[in-house]
C-alpha cells in the first residue's frame, strides 16, 4: 500500500473536499489529523470522526492540544495583552503552529513524508502552515489542493453533492474557525469593509440580545500573570479559559470584527467572537496598571506588538520569540491578584483591582488629594523644572519675533 496522506483537518467545507479530491487524484490513502486546539467537545470529535470516514479517509487522529497551546502561545498572548490592530486577540491564526507540529508528527509515526492542508491562495493559513511545517521538517512534501487547483465554495459542495459525500452545515455561506481563544467567521459581508455578519453566522454569542441578561459580577486571580482562579475556584488554565467563555459568551462579550494588513498584504477583513480572550485580556491589563511601573509598561507594548505580529505571520518558531518570551516572563514576576468586573450585554466593566504588589499602596501620597514622599515646595520646584524646556523655547520663539 502506497505511504498515506496525512491531512490537516478542520471538519470545514475546504478540508472535507479534500480528503476524496486527493484519493481520487493522488492515488493514495487520506488519514486526517484533527488538532483539537479547543472547541472540540466529545460529541463534536466523534462527529468529525465520522465524518472523515465518510468522505473516504483511511484513518483519524484526534490530538488534544490544548494544555500545550496554552502554555506556548496563549501565555504569552496574555502576558504580552496582545490584541493585533488594538482589537483583534489572534483568536485562531495562533495556534496553526501548534496543529502544524501535531501533523508533522503525525507523518513521523505513519513514516510518511507527504502532508497536507486546506488552506486557499488568498489567505494567511497557507503562510502560517507552511512556514512551521518548513521550519519543523523542510524535507516535507506539502499538499495544497484547494490552494494550487481552486475551485469556488460552491463547485466545492457540488463535487462533495454529486459522490454522495456529507456537506458542512455551513456549506459554502461561512468559514468558520473554532479554538480556545475563540472563533473566526468569515462570508460575503466580509469580503467588503461596509456592513457585519448577519446575528444567524454568530457561533457562541448567537440571540444574546435578543432578550439581555441582567447584570453579574465575577473575580479572576492572576499568579505571575497567568489567570489561576475564577470566582474564588482555583483551576489550570485550559478548563479557566473554558469556564470564562461560557460565562462571557450569553452577554454577547467578544464580539467584534476586525480590518488591517493580512500577511499577504492587501487588507483583510474578519469577524470573531472571543469572550474568553476580551475577559482575561481586559482584566490582566488592568492588573498590571497596579503593579508594573511606567516604564515597564511601556517597554512591554512595544514588544507585545512585536511578538503579535510575528505569531500572526506564523513566525512563532523564529528564536527572537523565545527572546520576547522570556521578557514578558520577567516581567511579570509581581503580576499577582484578582480583578473584580461586571459583565453586561456586550460589555466587560473592572470594577476594581486589588494585589499584595500594589505600587498605589507603596506610596503615602494620593492622587490629587495630599501629599506623600514629597512637599508643597518640592512640587512647586518640580513643576518649574518640567516646564523649563516649553520656557525657553517660547523665550527663543519671541526673540526670533522680535529680530
Amino acid at each position: 500500500m502506497p505511504d498515506p496522506i496525512v491531512l490537516a483537518f478542520s471538519g470545514g467545507l475546504d478540508t472535507s473536499f479534500c480528503i476524496p479530491l486527493l484519493a481520487e487524484t493522488l492515488g493514495r490513502p487520506v488519514v486526517t489529523v484533527t488538532v483539537d486546539t479547543g472547541g472540540i467537545d466529545a460529541e463534536a470529535a466523534e462527529s468529525l470522526a465520522e465524518r472523515s470516514r465518510a468522505l473516504g479517509a483511511a484513518d483519524h487522529i484526534l490530538v488534544d492540544a490544548r494544555a500545550d497551546y496554552f502554555e506556548r502561545v496563549l501565555r504569552f498572548l496574555i502576558l504580552g495583552n496582545v490584541r493585533r490592530g488594538q482589537v483583534y486577540p489572534l483568536c485562531v491564526g495562533a495556534e496553526r503552529v501548534i496543529q502544524a507540529q501535531e501533523v508533522a508528527k503525525a507523518a513521523a509515526r505513519l513514516g510518511t513524508r507527504t502532508v497536507a492542508h486546506g488552506c486557499t491562495a488568498a489567505g494567511n493559513d497557507q503562510v502560517r502552515f507552511e512556514v512551521a511545517l518548513r521550519t519543523l521538517d523542510p524535507g516535507l512534501e506539502i499538499v495544497a489542493p484547494v490552494r494550487d487547483s481552486p475551485r469556488p465554495r460552491a463547485e466545492q459542495v457540488a463535487y462533495l453533492e454529486e459522490r454522495g459525500f456529507p456537506v458542512p452545515a455551513f456549506g459554502a455561506a461561512y468559514s468558520i474557525n473554532r479554538g480556545l481563544w475563540g472563533v473566526t467567521i468569515g462570508g460575503k459581508e466580509t469580503l467588503d469593509t461596509v456592513a457585519s455578519i448577519p446575528e444567524s453566522a454568530w457561533v457562541l454569542t448567537q440571540g444574546a440580545f435578543d432578550a439581555p441578561l441582567p447584570p453579574s459580577r465575577h473575580t479572576v486571580a492572576f499568579e505571575a500573570g497567568v489567570p489561576s482562579a475564577w470566582n474564588g475556584e482555583a483551576l489550570a488554565p485550559v478548563e479557566l479559559i473554558e469556564r470564562v467563555e461560557e460565562a462571557a459568551r450569553v452577554y454577547g462579550i467578544g464580539r467584534g470584527i476586525h480590518l488591517g494588513e493580512t500577511i499577504l498584504g492587501i487588507k483583510g477583513r474578519v469577524a470573531f467572537e472571543a469572550p474568553a480572550a476580551e475577559v482575561l485580556l481586559t482584566a490582566h491589563r488592568e492588573l498590571e496598571k497596579l503593579i508594573l511601573t511606567g516604564r515597564q509598561i511601556r517597554m512591554k507594548e512595544t514588544v507585545s506588538a512585536v511578538y503579535g505580529d510575528l505569531v500572526h505571520e506564523g513566525q512563532h518558531l523564529d528564536p527572537v520569540c523565545r527572546d520576547i518570551e522570556a521578557l514578558l516572563t520577567s516581567s511579570q514576576e509581581r503580576v499577582s491578584g484578582e480583578v473584580h468586573m461586571l459583565f453586561r450585554p456586550g460589555q466587560v466593566f473592572v470594577e476594581g483591582v486589588s494585589s499584595p504588589y500594589s505600587l498605589r499602596d507603596a506610596t503615602r501620597g494620593v492622587y490629587g488629594e495630599t501629599t506623600g514622599e514629597w512637599t508643597a515646595a518640592d512640587a512647586r520646584g518640580f513643576s518649574r523644572i518640567v516646564a523649563l524646556p516649553g520656557e525657553l523655547y517660547a523665550r527663543m520663539a519671541g526673540a526670533g519675533e522680535v529680530s
